[in-house]
């Protein structure tokens, strides 16, 4: 289809989008291609492009004085012949041009608008490449297209696989879809596709591919059978497909055949608009489909432009090698009849002839819906793109050419890789309002909008408007969504869960699944002390010191401190213990008080006795000090009074052994002299200097390596115990020590006296006190050594409270006995009588 002018453009669009070869006998010369299914959108872009062209020359501002024509050619969404029309297009041999003498002129044409195919578009601009001529695409994505250095003289008004790619991740990201389906065609557009979206997924999107298939040209129904079944025995929900309609109508039919349900579906730019797909048979699979679309534009005056078009107004400018010209082809497709003189056998088949008066507004509703114009608008932008170039060089000041020699290029010396040069600067604005200029490698501004599928109760299929991509100059993709306008064909009406793994919550952490992808993982719970309070943590964090995690593992918590303490129950038997034992000491000292002038009180120094109830007492209250919280003064205490009340306590045990020995023996003949060297005041001296002793091991210990409160975290991980460390244990050592040498001298000495006289019978209760005692403490070591913690001190009071029990109910509770119980023992008379008795 040509229109001619001043400077022609050329066009090329997929009118059809089947071709039939001819057989290749190679005896004769081969019948042309046969172009089949013939496409109205196809159509509707060729007379897009002739709207456009003929706006500009209506506009007196743009290229005055210039007339643009154009030559629109099928491609036929075959690769050959489309390469084959551009080569028409470049080189001019379709028509005789008539140039003026010494060759001047304009050439065949200065700018194409096309291919709609990115293989085309890669076949076409290696070689169109060649004569410097600018390609101008308005559908071909491919990213290898932006590659300046094998395509210098490509542009497009339609963003790059490269950004549709991101603008899908972004979608996923939204969504939390990270295990999701690809499939793709078999050719430059599909394969380019695959590799980006395969790496961009990866590192910016952080999903995996379950699948990822290629879509064969041609009838394959094996192949795509084996896809389909893929897709069904997968667990992604989401498929994304980078393919023409050709190749969705082909794997639906399988889809629908297989009955595969229950999957959102992503389109590209290429079907997300496909009215061919929105069928009653197909929108129960496809409703709800997500889809890039591209931008949708407003041409006003288009509508008016396609209701005007005729065959009889295009027929004579028009001409094309392969049959009626598009317009007739148009007419025929659209009213079902043939133009004189029709096919043999059309008549009598009950076929209609056209008229060329038949009415478009009733019968091409198709053609006239202009509600959503995307590749039109491409289309338009395109030309006008070209068009503002051409003005520049037009407008060009002699002497301020951008050429050598500061030269201007004319309308009869342009050449197009002059045009291309000002092509790479064009700025403008549509009278839409979308800014259209080109970057370093050809690229438009990238925008898109995504698109979401209904199907309505009444049947009807509405495509909508939900959102919007776009990226500007300083900024990343921009993602803009209106999550309330989505419809979900799904029975919850909400998103799909597309994940090969649950998200990993937080106290878990991702372990990879090994031979399997990044997003297949187990959620391994965190080790004890560590946390993660992310989703999807990929590992754990250690928690301070002094905390650890809990139960959840989400975050970390303050250890809980451990020490013997007055609240638990332990300490409280304990503490109650400990306060029962001082209690009976008072009682038994009040006692003795009471009775203090009674013969079983006064016998064998019953100053003594005093005392050693007063130790007892305080070995009993000693023990408090290991209770609660320890604090400095606690740790350097609690030894201190613990070895200095049993000292007292065993060193008045002592001196009461020797009493008794020195009176046995004072009471032979000749045994006089035996008291006279162990009387009350060396008795008192003896106490004293023994308890000085301990007193003195105290202080050295103290000083030189002071017990000292201490946080253990070495026997429990998600606790603290507090314990003093007793700083030097060999001060420890020999304060135990010296307790249980007098200790076992107390019992050595009462063990030879045990059979005195029953007068004197005291060392037997005193060998049995001391036999308690040494048990105990014995018992005391090894318990105390394997005891953590709190447990140690419990052992330690609990060694305190029984030896301090066996000495108090071992030498006072017969005593009590017989002062409370048996008063009538309790003379002179009857301790002596009992002697005389047993003599």
């Amino acid at each position: 289809m040509h229109k001619p002018g001043d400077v022609v453009l050329g066009g090329l669009f997929e009118v059809h989008y089947t071709s039939v070869f001819p057989e290749l006998s190679f005896t004769s010369e081969p019948n042309q291609l046969t172009c089949q299914r013939f496409v109205t959108a196809g159509f509707r872009h060729a007379m897009t492009m002739a709207f456009a062209i003929d706006e500009i020359n209506k506009n007196s501002h743009l290229l005055p004085n210039v007339t643009l024509g154009y030559s629109l050619y099928d491609n036929c969404g075959t690769v050959v012949i489309g390469f084959s029309a551009a080569l028409l297009l470049a080189s001019g041999q379709e028509e005789q041009f008539l140039l003026q003498e010494k060759c001047l002129g304009t050439p065949p044409v200065l700018g194409i608008v096309g291919d709609s195919m990115s293989t085309s578009s890669i076949a076409t601009s290696d070689v169109i490449g060649l004569f410097n001529l600018p390609i101008v695409s308005y559908f071909a994505t491919c990213s290898c297209l932006s590659d300046r250095r094998r395509f210098p003289t490509f542009f497009r008004t339609i963003p790059s696989d490269a950004f549709q790619v991101r603008a899908m991740i972004k979608i996923l990201k939204r969504f939390g879809w990270t295990w999701v389906g690809l499939l793709v065609s078999d050719d430059d557009y599909g394969l380019h596709v695959a590799r980006t979206f395969q790496s961009d997924l990866a590192q910016f999107g952080g999903g995996c591919l379950a699948y990822s298939e290629i879509l064969p040209w041609g009838e394959d129904p094996a192949e795509v059978k084996r896809i389909v079944e893929i897709m069904k025995k997968s667990t992604a929900r989401v498929v994304i497909v980078f393919a023409p309609e050709i190749h969705m109508i082909q794997l639906m039919e399988e889809v629908v055949r297989e009955n595969v349900t229950g999957l959102q579906w992503m389109a590209s730019e290429a079907w997300s608009a496909a009215a061919v797909l929105q069928t009653p048979r197909l929108m129960p699979y496809l409703s709800g489909t997500l889809g890039i679309a591209i931008r949708r534009g407003e041409i006003p005056g288009l509508r008016d432009f396609l209701s005007r078009i005729r065959p009889d107004i295009h027929i004579s400018s028009s001409s094309n090698n392969y049959g009626h010209s598009m317009v007739m082809q148009f007419w025929e497709y659209t009213f079902q009849c043939r133009f004189a003189p029709p096919p043999a056998g059309w008549m009598e088949a009950g076929g209609e002839l056209c008229t060329g008066q038949e009415d478009l507004e009733s019968g091409a509703a198709e053609l006239l819906d202009v509600s959503d114009l995307r590749p039109e608008y491409n289309i338009y932008k395109a030309v006008y793109a070209l068009a503002y170039a051409l003005d520049d060089l037009l407008q060009c000041k002699p002497g301020r050419g951008p050429f050598s020699g500061h030269s201007c290029a004319t309308l009869q010396t342009s050449e197009p890789c002059q045009l291309m040069h000002y092509l790479e600067k064009v700025n403008f604005t549509t009278s839409f309002g979308d800014q259209v200029s080109f970057d370093e490698n050809g690229d438009a501004l990238p925008i898109y909008d995504v698109m979401n599928w209904l199907w309505l109760p009444d049947g009807r299929t509405k495509v909508q408007n939900v959102g919007l991509v776009k990226k500007l100059a300083s900024k990343d993709e921009e993602l803009t969504l209106d999550d309330d306008k989505i419809f979900w064909n799904f029975g919850s009406k909400q998103s799909p869960l597309s994940v090969c793994s649950e998200s990993c919550p937080p106290g878990t952490r991702m372990a990879r699944r090994k031979g399997q992808p990044l997003c297949c993982f187990d959620c391994v719970p965190c080790s004890q002390g560590k946390i993660s309070n992310d989703t999807d943590s990929v590992e754990c964090t250690s928690c301070p010191e002094d905390f650890w995690s809990n139960a959840q593992r989400d975050h970390c918590v303050l250890k809980k401190a451990e020490f013997l303490s007055y609240h638990e129950p332990l300490g409280i038997c304990l503490t109650t213990t400990s306060l029962l034992g001082t209690f009976i000491c008072a009682v038994v000292l009040g006692i003795f008080t009471y009775h203090r002038s009674t013969p079983i009180v006064r016998a064998n120094n019953s100053e003594l006795s005093f005392l050693l109830l007063v130790s007892l007492k305080l070995c009993f209250l000693c023990s408090l000090l290991f209770i609660g919280r320890p604090r400095l003064w606690t740790c350097q205490l609690r030894h201190a009074a613990f070895g200095i009340s049993f000292v007292l306590c065993v060193s008045c045990i002592l001196v009461k052994t020797m009493v008794v020995l020195a009176v046995f023996k004072a009471s032979k003949p000749g045994g006089g002299t035996s008291l006279k060297w162990f009387g009350v005041v060396q008795q008192r001296g003896t106490v004293m200097v023994l308890t000085s002793i301990q007193a003195t091991i105290c202080t050295a210990w103290i000083v030189s390596a002071s017990p000292a409160p201490h946080k253990n975290t070495q026997y429990h991980n998600d606790k603290i115990v507090y314990e003093c460390v007793v700083g030097s244990t060999v001060g420890f050592a020999v304060l135990l020590g010296y307790i249980g040498l007098l200790a076992v001298l107390s019992f050595l000495l009462a063990f030879l006296a045990r059979n005195l006289p029953d007068n004197f019978n005291e060392a037997k209760l005193i060998t049995f006190s001391m036999l308690i005692f040494c048990a105990v403490w014995v018992a005391f070591v090894p318990a105390y050594v394997n005891s953590p913690g709190k447990y140690a001190d419990a052992v330690e009071v609990f060694a305190i409270l029984a030896s301090s029990f066996g000495i108090l109910l071992a030498l006072f509770g017969p005593k009590c006995y017989i002062i409370l119980l048996r008063p009538e023992r309790n003379t002179k008379k009857a301790i002596m009588g009992c002697s005389i008795t047993k003599t």
